[in-house]
């Protein structure tokens, strides 16, 4: 199988070999992942709401899906409901459960530095009169559960957050958060899109009662994402769109079986390879936090959690830009911020962990991914500090 953590080869009109630690915003599609999907594109290509021999094929293969992504995380089948991405998934949850239970509960609680699909949902049941409290995180981006637990009132109907941070990140004590809120009667839904295909993720043992998930961020294609619905104690919510029955009549519309397919085949390649994957990528990442550490001028470390994802480092430029960083080293794919913030903008969860908006744009996010090698990495440092560095090209590394 062909390293996904590569670009293409340099030459004629063709783009230079790229080196790929932006993982984190989106993962290349496993060529096993696309092999699965391909016959649900053409032959298998019915409608599997359809009742004839080729529906049936093509139903078949969205529920061998959903069975897949629930062994996963640990859940029932029918307790996994298929959406076109996170995203959705966290405003069905988020959304979903005030518009079911909002008329006794109005209180919602949530962490200030989450990625946006968290932060705007519970803004907009804000804007609807629904009480906030925004939990700041300690420097580290943790945030507390006694802190969650000061914070919970009669009317609390909902904690939500991420449990591994997308930015810096860390991982977040769920089952802890858990804890505390269940025996108030309050749901806990944890995004655990960055979380997936990483760490293993147990429903059951972290306490929550809705969970966020998605293909795309574990070598799955785009546009699905899933969520789980806890049935016992059953958790009710109400659909945001109205449609036919579809995934028990949460998300109305016709299943893309091709992407739900792919999701399940990347599950299951999860479950086989993550601790695989994570005894390569953390020793990998620490190699180049070390070597950036040691020859990037003025590169400080933003957190040092005591649990954090094994691919993602996450360091920050006291002497310059980013971007300008980024720029002079084109062969290296780094992210400076959430994806799906504006461009530009400076770090809303930086700014909340105590940078200000000018360290903030100095931030420089690695998403190591499956398939890397020493020698990539080795080559991304050198770059880099090559890059940043007043004195030149840097002496390279040996590969290791």
């Amino acid at each position: 199988m062909s390293r996904p953590g590569r670009g293409g080869t340099p030459g004629m009109n063709q783009p230079p070999t790229l080196i790929n630690l932006d993982h984190c915003a989106t993962t290349p599609a496993d060529p096993r992942v696309v092999e699965a999907m391909l016959p649900y594109f053409t032959e298998r290509a019915a409608n599997p709401a359809a009742e004839h021999a080729a529906g049936r094929a093509a139903r078949a293969g969205l529920e061998d899906a959903r069975a897949r992504v629930a062994a996963l995380i640990g859940a029932e089948e029918a307790e996994l409901v298929f959406t076109a991405g996170a995203t959705e998934a966290n405003n069905l949850a988020i959304r979903g459960a005030a518009a079911f239970y909002g008329e006794r509960r109005r209180h919602v609680i949530a962490a200030s530095h989450d990625h946006p699909s968290l932060r705007k949902p519970v803004e907009r049941l804000a804007e609807r009169g629904f009480a906030v409290t925004w939990l700041d995180p300690d420097a580290d981006g943790r945030i507390d559960p006694e802190g969650v637990a000061a914070s919970l009132r009669p009317d609390t109907l909902l904690v939500t957050l991420a449990w591994a941070h997308n930015e810096v990140g860390t991982i977040q004590p769920i089952a802890d958060i858990s804890a505390v809120c269940r025996p108030r009667g309050v749901l806990v839904h944890a995004d655990a899109a960055q979380m997936l295909g990483k760490r293993p993720v147990s429903v059951s043992e972290a306490g929550v009662d809705l969970l966020t998930g998605s293909a795309h961020k574990m070598y799955g294609p785009k546009g699905i994402g899933c969520l789980y619905v806890r049935r016992r104690p059953r958790v009710r919510l109400e659909p945001l769109i109205a449609g036919g029955g579809q995934e028990r009549g949460l998300r109305p519309g016709t299943a893309n079986v091709p992407a739900a397919v792919g999701f399940g085949r990347a599950a299951a390649i999860a479950a086989e390879e993550m601790a695989g994957d994570a005894a390569i990528l953390e020793p990998l990442r620490d190699r180049l936090e070390a070597r950036l550490l040691e020859g990037l001028p003025g590169v400080r470390r933003t957190v040092a959690p005591p649990d954090r994802l094994p691919h993602v480092a996450h360091l920050w430029l006291a002497e310059a830009d980013a971007r300008a960083l980024a720029e002079a080293a084109p062969g290296v794919c780094m992210g400076h911020g959430p994806a799906c913030d504006a461009a530009g903008t400076p770090s809303r969860a930086l700014t909340r962990l105590g940078l200000s908006e000018a360290q903030a744009r100095g931030a420089l996010r690695f998403g190591l991914g499956r398939g890397q090698s020493g020698a990539e990495i080795a080559e991304a440092a050198r770059e880099l500090i090559a890059a940043g560095s007043p004195r030149g090209p840097a002496s390279p590394e040996p590969a290791g």
